[in-house]
């Protein structure tokens, strides 16, 4: 009899079955639900049902469970690691109070009962046999409504916990994670070291401590959801290491047992990313992220600028100031990680979402080190540096197109404040420039941004920063069509107001000139993309696998939509927009772009992006060459939703994407005709 109790969890469906039984229980009550002691809600019975559902499934491998005695089941499971301490302390004394109030109403009415009286004598009688005296009847329905709403709680979160599904699916010696168990599991699930994938779990689970019992419940689960993924043997191993850093607190190891899709969520980050795994390690607290479905929703700019704003309020340090908006950063990172791995958000939202984070980063930084010029100057207040300062972002920052590994490509613009020495605002200015470059550079923050400012007026050899003014002289007299391509993603990210808008008006004209451009530049144009995909593209590479300047990749498609902007902008105002595929489908609603070419052009993008993005996440490294190391590939495939063996899957299908692509920028932006070859 007791084999057939303990093997029960086995059954296929067992703890949905005993989880509908209970339903069920409480839906034939009947009118007395609310007086109810042992089956309505926050009864004896949701105590009951909870310990007895747990023992069932855990017990079948632990025999330290296997108590008849509710109470002591109950200690047992909080021993061993099942149940939290104040979670079991709270249902044990709910329990007795329960009890002790529905034998004292049995021996009152002498009659088997479990439904309180309606009459205020009964409950007075009732309440002063359980000690009350000032208002017996009134106290004694108090305290039995908190204890019942206790139980409530409580019975929710352990009777309908995910975790006891998972765990009723093991066999039993998986359950416990036996050594043997363990080295059977790990062979079957695949893991490519099974022997170095054992002394993790040696080291996570030896001894006799509530946090060694604890992770025994908890690892054979995860290494289930770790096998899930496409490389589970780092995503153990990334356990361990977040695990030797938050072991000792007090709340993780209790979220990961009480709430198992935080768990789920984490094995299957910790399997998939590198890049993910390497920001949760050097801030281990983000894994609190993952335990709130709200909290892996990208926050907007203005949460994000309000708690960098109080971080400068409040930090005189401009190094201390720096480590915290950095870790601000990190945290933000993760946050869109997760939301990416996860699948709660597509590409685009990424990119807005990175984009965002990049804004507002760059403003802090700006902020920081227009602080640290004053004082190097003698100057008290930033306001009193003798010049205006604006940071225009260009590119996919520009375009709200950022990725996981994109550079923020900006320009720097600047204009004396009146009175001031012309040659002490440059100073000043190129020192704000120098000075954010510095601050925000990988090599100074492990989530640096590299600051990119190539694409200025002469490139690497002119001024890192020019006057308003100078801008204006330099477009009027030397401007060449590349200039303009280049500010048709042009927007500020940060800095002073009215020189950011002044600096767009300046650019407007030149970006979306008024009669579209010339014959002469639409030729040099296609001359500078022609060069750029026969020398820019690296050396050996295959062009149908670069996902940027390969055929039918990023640029191919940024350079058809650029092309309409600097066409048609003067005469479609939608097509003034930064963003890619926005002017791909103001194109069409225009009537420049049919919808057939429209969706092969932003589906190719798309996919590449997010290709790109996929890349980053699994290795760590930036790589715009579609992988063909089996190990990353599989992890992008996995990623893009594909399975861990989807790899010639995802390559046939970018190479059929990027095929349609690369025929219409042919046609549109080179003007070529297909050729159509004979039918013989």
């Amino acid at each position: 009899l007791l084999t057939k109790v303990w093997s029960a969890a086995a059954r296929p469906d067992f703890v949905a079955e005993v989880q509908a039984m209970r339903r069920r229980v409480e839906e034939n009550i009947g009118k007395n639900a609310e007086r109810e002691l042992k089956l309505g809600h926050g009864g004896l019975r949701d105590v009951e049902f909870s310990v007895q559902l747990l023992q069932l499934v855990h017990g079948r491998a632990d025999v330290m469970l296997r108590s008849p005695n509710t109470i002591e089941a109950l200690q047992a499971m909080s021993l061993w690691g099942y149940v939290g301490r104040e979670d079991a302390a709270t249902l044990a004394a709910a329990y007795r109070f329960l009890r002790s109030v529905e034998h004292r109403l049995q021996l009152r009415q002498l009659r088997r009962t479990h439904v309180l009286p309606d009459d205020d004598e009964s409950l007075r009688f009732l309440g002063r046999a359980m000690g009350y005296r000032r208002e017996p009847g009134a106290e004694l329905l108090a305290e039995l409504h908190k204890h019942r709403v206790a139980v409530r709680r409580l019975h929710e979160k352990l009777f309908y916990r995910p975790l006891l599904n998972a765990v009723a699916r093991l066999d039993p010696g998986d359950a416990r994670l036996t050594r043997d168990a363990a080295s059977e599991r790990l062979q079957a699930l695949g893991y490519a070291d099974p022997d170095g994938a054992l002394r993790h779990l040696e080291a996570l689970t030896s001894g006799v401590s509530r946090r060694a019992a604890i992770q025994r419940t908890l690892l054979p689960v995860l290494l289930g959801w770790f096998a899930d993924g496409p490389n589970p043997d780092a995503g153990l191993l990334a356990f361990r290491k977040v695990s030797d850093a938050l072991g000792s607190t007090h709340w993780y190891l209790r979220l990961l047992r009480d709430e198992s899709e935080t768990a789920e969520r984490l094995a299957h980050i910790l399997a998939s990313s590198r890049y993910a795994t390497e920001l949760l390690l050097k801030a281990p607290n983000g894994v609190a992220v993952l335990g709130d479905e709200q909290a892996l929703t990208a926050r907007s700019g203005v949460e994000i600028e309000h708690e960098i704003t109080s971080i400068l309020d409040r930090t005189e340090s401009a190094d201390a100031a720096m480590e915290l908006i950095m870790a601000t950063r990190r945290r933000e990172l993760l946050r869109i990680c997760a939301s990416d791995i996860t699948g709660r958000m597509d590409v685009h939202e990424v990119g807005a979402a990175i984009t965002t984070l990049t804004d507002v980063t760059l403003q802090s930084v700006l902020e920081i080190v227009r602080r640290d010029v004053a004082s190097t100057m003698g100057l008290d207040d930033p306001d009193d540096l003798p010049t205006a300062f604006s940071v225009i972002g260009l590119g996919r920052l520009g375009g709200r197109e950022a990725g996981y590994s994109s550079d923020a490509d900006v320009m720097f613009v600047h204009e004396p404040t009146e009175g001031s020495d012309e040659q002490e605002a440059t100073r000043a200015a190129t020192a704000i420039a120098n000075g954010m470059k510095a601050r925000l550079s990988p090599s100074a923050n492990d989530v640096g941004l590299e600051i990119d400012s190539d694409l200025r007026p002469e490139g690497r050899s002119g001024p890192p920063v020019r006057t308003l003014a100078s801008y204006a002289k330099y477009y009027e007299r030397w401007s060449s069509p590349w200039e303009a391509q280049a500010m048709l993603r042009a927007r500020p990210v940060a800095g002073d107001v009215d020189l950011s808008n002044r600096f767009m008006q300046l650019i407007d004209p030149l970006r979306w000139p008024a009669s579209g451009i010339s014959e002469a530049d639409l030729r040099e144009m296609r001359r500078l993309k022609a060069r750029m995909e026969s020398e820019r593209l690296p050396r050996g590479v295959d062009p149908a696998m670069h996902v940027k300047l390969g055929r039918g990749g990023l640029s191919d498609v940024e350079w058809v939509a650029q092309l309409f902007s600097l066409q048609h902008a003067h005469q479609y105002s939608q097509l003034q927009s930064t963003n890619t595929l926005t002017v791909l489908d103001a194109a069409t609603d225009a009537g420049l772009c049919s919808e057939e070419d429209c969706v092969s052009l932003k589906d190719a993008w798309s996919m590449a992006s997010q290709i790109r993005n996929a890349v980053f996440l699994v290795s760590g490294r930036a790589n715009d060459q579609l992988p063909t190391e089996h190990t990353v590939l599989a992890g992008v495939a996995f990623l893009m939703g594909y399975s861990p063996t989807g790899g010639a899957a995802l390559t046939d299908d970018y190479l059929r994407l990027t095929r349609h692509s690369r025929a219409v920028t042919e046609r549109l932006f080179y003007g070529w005709e297909p050729v159509i070859e004979s039918p013989i």
